[in-house]
């Protein structure tokens, strides 16, 4: 479905964004495997896996490791492993930069896991050459560094690509009668070729001005960048992605004091719904999984496993938000993607990495069906989720249905489709 073909599409007062991945960064050091699962019935030899882990720095996301964590003790305990098997997790702390992904591609090739976990890591790309060279595939759920995601060769990404997330939210602004954009990002390399590379052009394409902004990701100024972002007179204004809900809360609050009235667009902040329940109705939240809040509007499966997935998640330390809900479905469709295949012969990252392209019609945890091993492109699909918020903040899909955006406009971009 393309939401900028849908009649009574509605992007409200603001825009929350799952899926744009562009903000992650944590201080690089490796850590040690995690432990197996005690289940006593899992007595098969255990599955090694890397993961990219955004735990430390300026902006930390511990919610990717808290599910990771949640969703292997589920493998293990409701699935009774990977035919018999446990996961085991090395994980390995990533800070943005490429060195630090370089130190853990090494790390994970010194332990012999059979395939390493993005982590919704913006230095991706660092590594491939070190996992390629090694034969280990890179599994994720959305490649936050375009590099990685402009090719398919050694990687699989069972969500959508980070433009899926940015077309639909700018076929959003289009379809409302949005003229003008005024978004920003902390600033990194990474931000300034997403804000050069494609939210200016895909924004041009669609008849939109947008303006990039960029916010230190140690020292932020966000009274300044508010007035800022407020003078150009923006239709919408906000963030393209954020890693917390404090970084958008701070932002709407210094917006609304310096007088703006517009739309506010706001990534990655579940935290606000519950932290402003006053203002959050209206609000628009989109996804690459169904989410909490949800329940009255997803499939019944997909209510079942967010049950599940919800209550594995309250069992760790980090927060409940978006990453920690799609890493915790990236494990689980890992698993199960092996669990269906050939059982024969001895798990390799060469074998994992052939299954899981191998993919036809795969009804993922907590998204949508899949295919996977495109020729062009890691991802598995390009759909997305729209929500809003509604008035007993529960989250309603915006066009009823998962959203495909314009196959044109993702066609110009390298890997998304």
């Amino acid at each position: 479905m393309n939401l900028g073909m849908h009649k009574g599409t509605t992007l409200r007062r603001v825009l929350l964004s799952g899926g744009v991945g562009l903000l992650l960064t944590a201080a690089a050091a490796c850590g040690g495997s995690d432990e197996p699962s005690d289940d006593p019935t899992l007595t098969g030899a255990p599955i090694k896996v890397g993961l990219f882990n955004p735990d430390k720095g300026a902006v930390a996301v511990p919610a990717v490791k808290s599910g990771m964590d949640a969703g292997v003790s589920y493998v293990a305990k409701e699935l009774k492993g990977v035919q018999g098997r446990p996961i085991v997790v090395e994980a390995c702390s990533v800070d943005g930069t490429p060195e630090s992904t370089i130190g853990c591609a090494n790390k994970f090739v010194q332990e012999g896991v059979v395939a390493a976990f993005d982590g919704f890591n913006l230095s991706s790309s660092a590594g491939i050459a070190i996992l390629e060279a090694a034969k280990i595939p890179l599994i994720g759920q959305i490649p936050f560094d375009q590099t990685t995601g402009s090719a398919a060769s050694g990687r699989v990404y069972l969500g959508p690509p980070q433009a899926s997330f940015l077309i639909g939210a700018l076929q959003g602004f289009k379809a409302e009668g949005k003229k003008s954009a005024t978004l920003t990002l902390v600033d990194t390399p990474a931000s300034h070729k997403t804000i050069d590379t494609q939210l200016k052009p895909l924004a041009g394409a669609l008849g939109i001005k947008a303006n990039g902004l960029y916010y230190s990701p140690t020292n932020p100024n966000f009274s300044a960048l508010a007035a800022t972002i407020a003078s150009t007179k923006p239709d919408v204004a906000g963030l393209i992605a954020a890693p917390n809900a404090s970084t958008c809360i701070q932002l709407i609050k210094n917006l609304r004091s310096v007088g703006y009235k517009g739309d506010i667009f706001v990534a990655a902040c579940m935290g606000f719904i519950k932290s402003d329940p006053a203002n959050a109705p209206g609000a628009t939240l989109y996804s690459s999984v169904w989410l909490p809040g949800t329940e009255k509007h997803a499939p019944k499966e997909a209510v079942d496993n967010l049950k599940a997935a919800t209550e594995y998640i309250s069992k760790t330390s980090g927060p409940a938000d978006f990453y920690a809900y799609a890493q915790f479905a990236t494990v689980v469709d890992f698993a199960k993607a092996l669990s269906a295949g050939s059982s024969s012969g001895e798990l390799t990252g060469e074998s994992v990495l052939s299954t899981l392209k191998g993919l036809k019609d795969f009804p993922t945890f907590l998204g949508t069906k899949i295919t996977c091993g495109k020729e062009k492109s890691p991802n598995c699909t390009t759909q997305m989720l729209l929500f809003s918020v509604q008035k007993d903040l529960s989250l309603k899909p915006v066009t009823g249905d998962w959203i495909t955006p314009a196959p044109e406009i993702m066609a110009t971009i390298p890997g998304a489709s």
